[in-house]
């Protein structure tokens, strides 16, 4: 025993059972407000509640191939809630994830294409995914160096860079790379990631590749980099009260600047899910809507690995449920239930941040 009374290394598993209560209650109010929904959907357009759920869970849950789809549609929203996690360590709010996936999956997919056939698959998958990281990294670079420089919020230059990738992308493609079908070429087979099916049998047919657990080790990697170095601890320092960490001898501008980098490079990685691992080229609108899905997935995981990787299994279970009963429901409706469960989050969040206040803030 030591002299406080405990074990050393007591004080961290408190922690830990802090931070594990604190993310059950968003999580339990979020599935609640779901399921209720659902019922109230179901009755509203004349099918049984229990007969909307059990076909729900037979097409995502219940089945080998319906975890397979679940894993799937989660693994890009795990990258885009990774970078707004990162980006939020440092007090920034990346919405322009969006147009970094857009742009980072047409680059990595013409480095993927343009490879020569002979190349090895060490050599061809990582060069694609440092391509899709660096050029989501250079959309990141804009709205983070208009905050570090001009102090112009990032939510206004995100959405603005959104725009320009709307706009660059299909001209990239049709002028550029004279894709008129408005997608670039296959890659090269070296440069696909292959399926969770190979590895896993039960998953056959799934879209489900080598990208989910990818994202998975990236999300434990970034946070033990940003919790144990020097860098990472002092981007948390900047969130917390960027004059205090001024104050200190901080360099905020850099370390704003860094956090943003990085938000956009891991943006940037999840195109290893729509691109490298489920089609094997990049079409228009392919990922659409990963980066502004990211963000419930980062306020419900709250900053952790595990919960990550939870919130975005939840949200993937949503988009799969919404495909397995869409003969029953229109799939509007399905939109509208995650809508909720976005505002459900934020809600949850923003309750979770009272109560540390009152209670003279959160652990570090």
């Amino acid at each position: 025993m030591s002299p406080a009374g405990g074990r050393p290394g007591s004080a961290g598993w408190r922690r830990r059972l802090r931070a594990l209560r604190g993310a059950a209650v968003p999580a339990a109010l979020v599935l609640g407000g779901i399921l209720l929904a659902l019922n109230l959907i179901s009755f509203s357009f004349g099918e049984a509640p229990a007969s909307t759920l059990r076909l729900a869970f037979e097409g995502t849950w219940g089945t080998p191939y319906g975890v397979g789809q679940v894993l799937f549609k989660a693994t890009p929203l795990l990258f885009t809630g990774l970078a707004f996690s990162i980006a939020v360590r440092a007090g920034l709010f990346n919405i322009g994830a969006e147009g970094q996936l857009a742009m980072a999956s047409l680059a990595g997919a013409a480095v993927a294409a343009g490879l020569p056939p002979g190349t090895p698959w060490a050599v061809a998958i990582p060069a694609s995914i440092a391509c899709a990281m660096a050029t989501g990294a250079a959309v990141a670079l804009v709205p983070a160096l208009l905050r570090a420089r001009l102090g112009a919020h990032e939510i206004i230059s995100g959405i603005m860079m959104n725009r320009v990738a709307d706009v660059l992308a299909p001209w990239l493609l049709a002028s550029a790379l004279g894709r008129a079908a408005m997608r670039t070429a296959d890659a090269i087979p070296a440069a696909t990631l292959p399926r969770l099916d190979r590895f896993v049998p039960a998953l056959r047919g799934s879209a489900a590749s080598v990208a989910f657990p990818l994202a998975v080790a990236l999300a434990f990697a970034a946070h033990r980099a940003l919790s144990r170095s020097r860098a990472g601890r002092e981007m948390r320092f900047v969130g917390q009260c960027a004059e205090a960490a001024r104050a200190e001898g901080i360099d905020v501008p850099r370390r704003r600047l860094a956090a943003m980098l990085a938000s956009g490079a891991v943006a940037g990685a999840a195109m290893t899910a729509t691109t490298l691992g489920y089609k094997g080229y990049y079409e228009l609108g392919l990922g659409a809507g990963a980066g502004f899905s990211g963000i419930p997935v980062a306020l419900l995981g709250r900053g952790t690995p595990v919960g990550l990787v939870l919130a975005a299994v939840l949200f993937g279970t949503l988009e799969q449920a919404g495909l397995a009963i869409n003969a029953r429901v229109p799939k509007e409706a399905m939109d509208v239930l995650e809508a909720l469960a976005i505002v459900l989050v934020a809600a949850a969040a923003a309750g979770g941040g009272e109560r540390a206040g009152r209670g003279g803030g959160a652990p570090a």
